[in-house]
């Protein structure tokens, strides 16, 4: 008689999980085991990075992106590239936060800092927060009046309630939640993919862009508005926050494989917001800056019916489509990171309709007195470059702590990246503060 195969425990967590849950951490223990191959290997940690993605590709993207496109061509195509660079480098190092502490990086701050710098990160990452919504909020509502004409107003409270349904997926299981936003960002790529190739874009003029340059204060403003599109600070905190308790191990070894298999996922989710980014800008400059349309990436409404008469083939709709798609998104991530951001500070938590209600409060206002959308959608994501170094200094004082990181702590060569990464937005901020006010 022989021994029926003894059955394999669960790895740590799997009881507590959701069934969906539960499957991913079994197959991601078996791939941390070497006993998956292939691609099947990296399946189970693709996930949290393409979450962080989606803030990378947010309606804020589509507002600068365009306007630097239709105004200034291809020049600053070497930022955008910059940008995702940059990116890979910061959601690399939150990502290794989480795996190597078990502490996310608001909850490293509240540990390491006195109250006082505590409730000083608090509070400009909640300024920050609610500087996403509003691009979050403006931009699915104006996807909703360009495709369907419903006034922005009414359009901002069905995003409202379209974004409690997404997050409510939660509920579910987190995978379920890591599925519903991988789909709308591959509603995006092939719809800003469908548009390139409509475009019909100059491969030369695109590389012309890669050589570091620019042309006045407006440029400048631009360039650091698509920074801080690009690198978020509130994804800084999420990211490791998906990371902490996703694949629970402890032994030193492990967390090194299981890095290495977040890498992966950070550098394929970054590359496709790059790519996206890169698309927005190339399609403008194209399109717009070589018939001269040097004013139409001021507005987004100019954008999509420019689109319409100069490409046609229904690129317009493509273009309102993908809107919709990241205001949507984005939306219900930024809650996410409101609530790490609250919970790691203060260790308080409240229900997700009342954080959900207080960050898109701003966002409603500006709708209402009727503010220019994509002016507060430009204003918005310098806000965010201006919040960059808030999140990603204290990262880089985390990672570098061998105590707190172990075998994971940052290399010598990776702090001084990342310290250059903050020297440069600090640096770009400035000079936009003295060509601003400086009388430049």
């Amino acid at each position: 008689m022989t021994t029926p195969p003894r059955k394999q425990p669960p790895p740590p967590g799997a009881a507590e999980a959701l069934p969906g849950d539960a499957l991913v951490l079994r197959a991601a223990e078996e791939s941390l085991a070497g006993r998956r191959s292939g691609l099947r290997r990296f399946t189970p940690f693709l996930g949290p990075a393409f979450i962080a993605a989606v803030a990378y590709i947010d309606p804020g993207n589509f507002a600068t992106n365009m306007a630097a496109g239709a105004e200034y061509g291809f020049l600053l195509v070497w930022v955008i590239l910059a940008a995702v660079l940059m990116s890979m480098v910061i959601q690399s190092l939150s990502a290794k936060l989480g795996i190597a502490s078990g502490l996310n990086l608001a909850e490293a701050c509240r540990a390491r800092y006195r109250k006082p710098v505590v409730f000083g990160l608090w509070g400009q990452a909640e300024l920050v927060a609610m500087a996403t919504d509003v691009a979050e909020f403006v931009g699915a509502a104006l996807g909703l009046y360009l495709l369907f004409g419903i006034p922005l107003l009414p359009a901002a409270i069905i995003t409202a309630v379209a974004s409690y349904a997404i997050l409510a997926m939660q509920a579910r299981g987190f995978r379920r939640l890591e599925a519903i936003i991988a789909g709308f960002v591959g509603v995006i790529v092939v719809a800003f993919a469908v548009q390139v190739f409509m475009a019909k874009p100059s491969a030369g003029d695109v590389a012309s862009g890669l050589v570091p340059g620019f042309d006045g204060t407006g440029s400048v403003l631009l360039a650091v508005g698509i920074l801080g599109a690009t690198v978020m600070p509130h994804v800084i905190y999420l990211h490791s926050a998906l990371t902490q308790r996703r694949v629970p191990v402890s032994d030193p070894s492990a967390k090194r494989r299981l890095f290495r298999f977040e890498l992966v996922d950070v550098v394929i989710a970054m590359t496709i917001a790059g790519l996206v980014n890169l698309s927005m800008l190339v399609i403008a400059a194209t399109v717009f800056n070589k018939a001269g349309m040097t004013d139409v990436g001021d507005d987004l409404s100019q954008v999509y019916e420019g689109l319409g008469s100069v490409v046609g083939g229904n690129a317009d709709v493509l273009f309102g489509v993908a809107l919709l798609a990241s205001g949507l998104s984005s939306s219900s991530i930024g809650t996410l990171a409101g609530q790490v951001v609250m919970e790691g500070f203060l260790k308080r938590r409240i229900p997700v309709w009342l954080r959900r209600a207080i960050t898109m409060a701003p966002a409603f206002v500006v709708i209402a007195l009727g503010v220019d959308p994509v002016l507060a959608l430009v204003i918005s994501q310098v806000i965010l470059s201006f919040g960059i170094p808030f999140a990603l200094i204290p990262l880089l004082h985390a990672t570098a702590d061998r105590k707190l990181m172990g075998t994971l702590v940052n290399r010598r060569f990776t702090t001084i990246v990342g310290i250059a990464i903050a020297a440069v937005v600090i640096a770009l901020n400035t000079v936009l503060l003295v060509l601003t006010f400086g009388g430049a």
